[in-house]
């Protein structure tokens, strides 16, 4: 199942999409009752996938990322790889959807794009077993994890260089039904490939990363888990359009401008 979410002149719901991923302006969004956890259940409206505008996929109450996650990036930034997946946090208001800017603020350069699989939590859990991760995930979405380089140097740490509004594109809906362990994942910008890698390249796996983070802290549904991002990653500019592709998912497409600009 793809579920996501929509604007309609009805107003903002969450939806399951149904048809051919290839083809999204004939796909049609099926209204989901209340919220898409647990058993969905239907209110028999629906609308042409060309008639709404999706948003972000899910509200997320935090956003946990984690870093140095493939060998090859690991190498291309300089550092040596984690014994344990090393996380921080984006805060939620960096979420937006496909097709939002990406708004660069006026003094961070340069800025970054990081293509990366996405996971979004079913429901509440704390100490996790890597075994179980699968019994806690609703799916998987894709994310780009845009930095601000110079100020992720000068401050020694990444709240302010990762947490800028925008700065946390997701979509453009939710895969319920995917095996993440071997996904082609590929960013684009202005239609040149950047990132071209897999996700069975990852150091750490998706089950391991979820007992990580919920060894620390108590995950709740719609929670969003960043997995890390392959090499390739380079700045964006105003002007330019960033695409990142997940095989089994689809593509979320991002312009990118310059605050103050037009």
């Amino acid at each position: 199942m793809r579920l996501g979410r929509i604007a309609s002149p009805d107003g903002v719901a969450f939806v399951s999409l149904e048809g051919d991923p290839d083809r999204p302006h004939e796909m049609t969004a099926r209204e989901i009752a209340e919220h898409p956890f647990g058993t969905p259940e239907f209110t028999g409206r629906s609308w042409p996938l060309a008639d709404v505008r999706l948003l972000a996929p899910i509200l997320a109450s935090k956003v946990v990322c984690i870093g140095k996650n493939y060998a090859a990036h690991i190498a291309e930034m300089g550092g040596a790889p984690p014994t344990n997946p090393m996380m921080f946090l984006k805060p939620n208001t960096a979420i937006i959807g496909p097709n939002v800017p990406i708004q660069l603020p006026a003094n961070a350069s340069p800025v970054h794009y990081e293509g990366e699989l996405a996971v979004v939590i079913s429901r509440p859990c704390k100490d996790v077993p890597a075994a179980r991760a699968k019994d806690n995930i609703l799916g998987y979405t894709i994310g780009n994890d845009v930095s601000a380089r110079d100020q992720q140097k000068s401050d020694g740490q990444w709240t302010r260089a990762k947490g800028h509004d925008t700065f946390c594109p997701i979509g453009p809906w939710i895969v319920t039904d995917l095996d993440p362990t071997d996904l082609a994942i590929r960013t684009e910008v202005n239609g040149q490939t950047k990132q071209d890698s897999r996700t069975s390249l990852m150091i750490h796996h998706i089950g391991a990363i979820v007992e990580w983070i919920s060894a620390v802290m108590t995950l709740l549904p719609g929670d969003l888990i960043l997995t890390g991002t392959p090499d390739g990653v380079g700045p964006i500019e105003h002007g330019d359009t960033v695409s990142v592709s997940v095989e089994g998912i689809g593509t979320l497409t991002n312009p990118v401008i310059r605050k103050g600009m037009s």
